[in-house]
């Protein structure tokens, strides 16, 4: 069995900052894309950034020059650095990582999911 589990969430200011970890543990033969997705109320969920295997970063033109994403491949584990927030970020935001278990079928893995609240 494979888990997800995110850290990180909570309530910021607008211009303020915040920093998501999602580690996964479980039967992992490798990892190949790790990902942060979030949906905000009445909308649907929507792609923040993933990074693949060999470290290639894709943004959101939402959250270009102010989300940083990264991975530690020793912990399994993606971060996502969020600077100079602002309201519209404000969603519950999601971990997604690519994983090939132990007994080789690769699957999408979800996290739970965690809140992000940004007052202005």
């Amino acid at each position: 069995q494979v888990q997800l589990v995110e850290s990180g969430g909570g309530l910021v200011q607008a211009g303020g900052s915040l920093r998501l970890s999602c580690a996964a543990s479980g039967s992992i033969f490798s990892i190949n894309a790790m990902g942060w997705y979030r949906q905000a109320p009445g909308k649907q969920r929507e792609l923040v950034a993933t990074i693949t295997s060999s470290g290639g970063t894709n943004y959101a033109d939402s959250v270009k020059g102010r989300f940083t994403l990264s991975r530690d491949n020793a912990k399994n584990t993606v971060y996502l650095q969020m600077n100079s927030l602002k309201s519209e970020d404000t969603a519950v935001y999601y971990c997604k990582q690519v994983i090939r278990s132990m007994w080789g079928r690769e699957y999408d893995y979800w996290g739970q999911g965690t809140q992000v609240t940004v007052s202005s």
